[in-house]
């Protein structure tokens, strides 16, 4: 007998592939919905894999059909998702829906939106608790845009009970934008130094796609209307992330710690910030009895293997274009090297 019916919208991208396996582990009958309608190798032959795009008119309605149980809504982004989803309330017994730890703001009304602005990077409570203080719904910005998705889906109480779930750091294979690349391809490139800005102290709160998952799935038998952070059991540094993929990866490299901001380039990495962002897991483990199922360090080894084939006989821009079209070099050694030359004179 199943748990019911599970309609997992998103469901060939990193977190959704996480969430259906989940899902299916823990009995439900699962419909993986995406784009491209593609399967992951380690589904079971069970979960029923669908094409469908959300913005088509009425191919959301279409898809879910008499309606489900659960509706978990990877890739949600702003208001007029939301509503898409209210819409629908009257189909859909509960949701799980990913937003982001981006939404905060600091005492000063700082943010990730304000963090490239001449007051600086925001100084978050450690950790943050999610009655923190938010920025403002709006359409500017990625985190106005997750705002604006959890209020509509809040608003709705009960007609449509629905998790939010502020993640962090996402990591784990299958990423669009993996951060690890940072230390991967210095590592297989032989490059025998990194800089790191801060004194390598950045903390910047992961959260691996099984534990994200494991809150998915946790959400999806206990349904409510909350908001969640998600986060791995541990935010390591910058430093001790280096540290740990070197360990992984069996190379030794020479770390230079820059112990005032990064200069360009130098000493920048996709953890990099001037305070730490670490969120509180209190209300995940006192409202759904969550723990963890991974800690950051253990997850490495399959997050490497599959950096490495992915990257293997590709440039980094070719493998990962989502990363290229931002337009900055992630490694520029001849700036590095420079800087080592006029620091060590």
């Amino acid at each position: 007998m199943t748990k019911g019916h599970a309609f997992v919208l998103g469901a060939s991208g990193q977190v959704g592939r996480a969430a259906v396996r989940a899902l299916v582990a823990d009995g439900w009958e699962v419909t993986a919905a995406s784009r491209g309608g593609r399967r992951d190798e380690r589904w079971p032959d069970e979960v029923r894999s669908v094409r469908l795009d959300r913005t088509e008119e009425g191919a959301l309605a279409a898809g879910i059909g008499d309606g489900c149980d659960v509706l978990v809504d990877i890739v949600a982004y702003d208001g007029a998702h939301g509503r898409q989803l209210t819409g629908l309330a009257d189909r859909i017994g509960s949701a799980v829906v990913v937003s982001s730890g981006a939404v905060y703001e600091d005492e000063q009304g700082r943010s990730f939106d304000t963090q490239d602005r001449p007051d600086g990077f925001p100084a978050y409570p450690v950790p943050i608790p999610e009655e923190w203080r938010t920025v403002a719904p709006g359409d500017g910005t990625y985190s106005t845009r997750k705002i604006a998705l959890e209020r509509e889906l809040l608003a709705a109480g009960d007609a449509l009970p629905t998790t939010l779930l502020r993640a962090g750091a996402i990591h784990g294979p299958y990423s669009p934008g993996p951060r690890e690349l940072w230390f991967v391809k210095r590592a297989l490139d032989g490059r025998p130094v990194r800089l790191l800005a801060y004194g390598g102290a950045s903390r910047f709160h992961p959260v691996h796609v099984d534990n994200l998952a494991e809150l998915v799935r946790l959400a999806a038998a206990n349904p409510g209307s909350r908001v969640l952070n998600g986060g791995d059991p541990e935010a390591p540094t910058v430093a001790e992330i280096g540290a740990a993929i070197d360990a992984v990866m069996e190379v030794e490299s020479e770390t230079v710690l820059i112990e005032g901001a990064p200069e360009g380039t130098v000493g920048s990495t996709p953890w990099t910030a001037e305070h730490s962002v670490v969120y509180g897991m209190k209300a995940a483990e006192r409202e759904l009895g969550y723990r963890p199922v991974v800690s950051y360090a253990a997850s490495l080894p399959e997050t490497v293997e599959w950096l490495t084939g992915h990257l293997a006989d590709r440039e980094w821009r070719e493998a990962f274009p989502g990363l290229a079209k931002y337009g900055v070099d992630l490694f520029d050694y001849a700036a590095e090297d420079a800087w080592l030359k006029s620091s060590r004179g």
